[in-house]
């Protein structure tokens, strides 16, 4: 596996890979996972313990993203010599990227050099990566289209590419001159989450994930400002980012620094409590593949309002387990926070049961059968 993000980082890409290699080494199949190195000191190849299971990692020398809390970046040059004599040492049947950016980059090339069947799975827009809000707006496209043709030319020398649903599929073929892409969810246990179907004492919202501009969480907190006083809605934020400062003095501007509560990068039992004993999921960002954090909201038995944009939608049956919302707009989102959380005990309790039987269809080990299949051809 090659990895730009890894543990202990925490998002969807880390999570989906760490889920993977654990599964696949429970069904006794020798993994292998090239991430950066967290430190100078952690630079090697050694066993960690990832999701229960005993896995090997080679940890290339990396450099930390200046003014970005977690990223951190390997150099082209020595993602690629390294990939190289870990491919000549270890001579896998596969090598599977969860990236394009540097190790994906550096190992494909080198796998495709000696003929290794080589798996993308893509986790990453271009629209992730530059942050259009502070670029000008005549850089915008010309970058964007820079941007894509790079993805282009690494998921190439894929033989199979994945991505966690149809529609982030049929996006990505539209940007791109590949097709057959192959939606794969990323799947999650959900028997290892708590649903509690009781009535709420109070009103709880919930958004778990990074704290950056894509997540739009400023959408939240103003919306929490709009909802009717009389609700008392507490808002739990689990994540940690670069915009949480921001995001704190717009709480307190809007006067609701009082409800909001900040988990920062919770433990999983942390974060399993927080969503159990929450009362609705929001996620307002603009460009999930998928949304590992709405699914573990799902399987704790949450109601989820999400914004209607990228792979989000397919998440959601409007009515039944949760909402669509209009992305930034903080009255529409208001209104249908509201609409769940006025929801009698048994209307309430119906979209739990909702969300629970839609999750089931994201079951890991379907996840694990598909990509097994791949790994043989």
């Amino acid at each position: 596996m090659g990895c730009d993000t890894f543990a202990p980082d925490v998002n969807g890409a880390a999570r989906f890979t760490e889920r993977l290699c654990a599964g696949l080494i429970k069904r006794g199949i020798d993994v292998q996972v090239v991430a950066p190195a967290t430190s100078k000191k952690s630079v090697g190849s050694g066993i960690e313990g990832v999701e229960g299971v005993d896995l090997v990692v080679h940890r290339l020398p990396s450099h930390k993203l200046w003014g970005h809390e977690w990223i951190r970046f390997v150099m082209p040059w020595v993602a690629r010599r390294r990939s190289a004599q870990l491919l000549e040492d270890i001579k896998p049947d596969a090598v599977h990227i969860q990236s394009h950016i540097l190790v994906g980059r550096g190992i494909s090339a080198e796998a495709s050099k000696r003929n290794i069947r080589v798996i993308a799975t893509n986790h990453v827009m271009p629209e992730n990566i530059l942050d259009l809000k502070r670029m000008p707006g005549f850089m915008k496209k010309p970058l964007l289209k820079l941007g894509w043709s790079d993805l282009n030319r690494v998921i190439s020398r894929a033989v199979r590419i994945t991505t966690p649903t149809r529609k982030a599929a049929d996006f990505l073929e539209r940007n791109t001159t590949r097709d057959g892409v192959i939606p794969i969810s990323c799947g999650l246990d959900a028997s290892s989450y708590e649903h509690n179907l009781d009535a709420r004492s109070e009103n709880r919202m919930v958004f778990v994930g990074r704290l950056n501009q894509e997540k739009q969480i400023d959408v939240a907190i103003k919306a929490l400002a709009q909802c009717d006083p009389q609700l008392n809605v507490q808002f739990d934020i689990v994540g940690g980012g670069d915009q949480r400062a921001n995001l704190e003095k717009l709480a307190q501007e809007l006067g609701v620094a009082d409800r909001v509560h900040w988990h920062g990068k919770a433990s999983e039992q942390r974060l399993r409590d927080v969503l159990t004993s929450g009362s609705v999921f929001v996620m307002p960002s603009i460009a999930e593949l998928q949304s590992i954090a709405t699914l573990e909201a799902m399987a704790s038995g949450l109601p989820v309002i999400v914004a209607d944009a990228m792979a989000l939608p397919h998440l959601v049956e409007e009515g039944k387990n949760g909402y669509l919302f209009e992305p930034g707009n903080v009255p529409e989102l208001c209104k249908v926070i509201e609409k769940v959380l006025n929801l009698n005990s048994d209307q309430f309790r119906a979209m739990q049961e909702a969300s629970l039987e839609m999750v089931e269809s994201h079951d890991i080990e379907r996840t694990l059968d598909a990509f097994e299949k791949l790994y043989r051809g």
